[in-house]
């Protein structure tokens, strides 16, 4: 049988966007292919899912995983890759001539690519923007620690790009973050080999609140854009969000836009923010060139991106509709499990820990008071099962 022209690649792990990618595709009448390394990823277990492909590990060898994407995309029916995951957007920047032989993308050419990636030259792009953001320096060159500060990976991903011990099959993600109280000093070399280069410190915000600004921009003019205040992280300490309320704030549009017309920005781009206890300043934490964490929160409230994305591809950004429902809240379930489990297992000198049955409460509250879900369908339980078979295990 002959396979329709309109199919977008979906590259996927373990993760609800890729799965709202294909629910909200299918619903405009595009079909998915949805690619993993994973046997059974959440997304391919859609009823929406078209068509399931194995990849390799790009955690295994990076080349391996953009040539298996290539072949992918060379197929006639596939219009178009989106980048869901941190490899899926340096692999389709930085051979984005090679794919655009097959699709088109809508991806930030490499040089603004590394802008983003590399965290202290996003800090000093914001500063240039006049977008409030922590005081940024390099570990090594840190000398003051008498205030309380954030030890964090310089760099959004690990590849060759950036880590000189890296080859160009070697990619890797750092997500480890240590919170250092006012004058303690960390073990620096420990700390530099635990995270393969030479980490950032930044100065630690007394935050009223987490905040995050999804847009989808053509050369560095944003064409739609959606917010929400995160309610909770991943962690009590922070993280990405897993329960949300879509708003809007005119303040932190303007820091956004503004960052993002500094950079000229091109493609998918999910900001984040912190407000300072006492300025009410939105303060950059940082930037992440494709799909997010809380991607089915934004559909939920009506800002599709996943069709925006497909009509920027098709040079259509015309019909995108840039406005959403506010005042929505979703919930992550599984991230919900780990928000309550970080309780016993996290830890943090600047971040108060809450009790356990309080936390447990206010979870189980919020998910009476706002019943929607990202993974969680009646019409397409598939999933959500999935997902918790992953959990579980």
């Amino acid at each position: 049988m002959e396979r329709p022209r309109n199919r977008a690649l979906v590259p996927a792990g373990n993760d609800a966007s890729a799965y709202t990618c294909v629910r909200s595709l299918a619903k405009h009448g595009v079909g998915s292919v949805v690619a993993s390394e994973k046997s059974n990823p959440p997304a391919a277990a859609s009823k929406y899912c078209d068509e399931f492909a194995a990849l390799p590990d790009p955690r295994a060898d990076l080349l391996a995983y953009r040539d298996a994407l290539l072949d992918l995309a060379a197929r006639e029916d596939v219009q178009t890759v989106i980048p869901i995951r941190c490899e899926d957007g340096y692999v389709l920047s930085k051979y984005r001539d090679a794919f655009e032989a097959h699709v088109s993308l809508v991806v930030p050419p490499t040089d603004a690519l590394a802008s983003v990636h590399d965290r202290l030259a996003l800090a000093d792009a914001a500063e240039a923007a006049g977008v409030p953001v922590p005081e940024t320096r390099l570990l090594s060159e840190a000398d003051d620690w008498a205030d309380a500060r954030i030890v964090k990976s310089r760099y959004n991903v690990l590849t060759d790009a950036y880590v000189d011990d890296f080859g160009e099959r070697d990619v890797d993600v750092v997500k480890a973050l240590h919170h250092v109280e006012a004058g303690e000093r960390i073990d620096a070399d420990a700390v530099r080999a635990e995270m393969h280069h030479d980490p950032i410190v930044q100065s630690f915000v007394e935050r009223d609140g987490e905040y995050m600004v999804a847009a989808l921009c053509e050369d560095g003019e944003v064409v739609s854009s959606f917010q929400h205040h995160q309610l909770r992280g991943n962690s009590y300490t922070g993280g990405g969000g897993v329960y949300r309320r879509s708003m809007y704030d005119p303040d932190l549009e303007s820091v956004a836009v503004d960052l993002l017309e500094e950079l000229e920005f091109h493609g998918l781009a999910c900001i984040e923010y912190m407000q300072e206890a006492g300025t009410g300043d939105y303060v950059l934490t940082e930037i992440n060139p494709r799909m997010w964490q809380s991607l089915p929160s934004t559909v939920h409230a009506g800002a599709d991106f996943p069709w925006y994305y497909w009509l920027a591809a098709a040079g259509r950004t015309d019909d995108v509709v840039d406005d959403y429902e506010m005042g929505v809240g979703t919930h992550y379930l599984h991230g919900e499990v780990g928000h309550l489990a970080s309780v016993l297992t996290d830890d943090s000198p600047n971040v108060v820990r809450p009790s356990l049955s309080g936390t447990a409460w206010t979870i189980a509250a919020s998910m009476v008071t706002e019943p929607h879900f990202d993974y969680l369908k009646r019409d397409d339980p598939g999933p959500f099962l999935a997902g918790l078979r992953t959990v579980v295990s």
